[in-house]
């Protein structure tokens, strides 16, 4: 497993699951934006490369853009309705995130990732 822990919170967009070391920024981010109706699943990186999701009943590669912000992440857009949101708030005990050139991220399934999927879904 990745070392850090998720955080829950909310600003002016939505709300926002942040995995990472405690103190440190996030190396793994899944944002519901509200008003667009979407979420984005972000990993730390200036690279766009695609993203390998693996969870415990699916497993699928999306294309990440770079968000333009500091520090440098790369962003997946997905559906609030998307299969794959699901597999990953109920995978059993965690979900897997890879690219090419990055160290892979294996994260737990805690309740703030399905927190922010059903916010998005509200």
């Amino acid at each position: 497993m990745t070392a850090g822990t998720w955080r829950y919170g909310r600003d002016e967009r939505g709300t926002v699951a942040m995995f990472g070391a405690v103190g440190a920024d996030a190396v793994a981010v899944l944002r519901c934006d509200r008003q667009g109706g979407r979420l984005f699943l972000s990993v730390a990186g200036d690279t766009p490369t695609p993203l390998t999701v693996r969870t415990s009943s699916i497993a699928r590669t999306v294309q990440l853009g770079a968000t333009g912000g500091t520090p440098s992440y790369l962003a997946a857009t997905l559906a609030p309705a998307d299969p794959l949101l699901d597999a990953m708030a109920f995978s059993r005990g965690r979900f897997a995130l890879s690219r090419a050139g990055a160290a892979p991220l294996v994260l737990p399934a805690w309740a703030e990732v399905g927190r922010v999927i059903e916010d998005c879904r509200a």
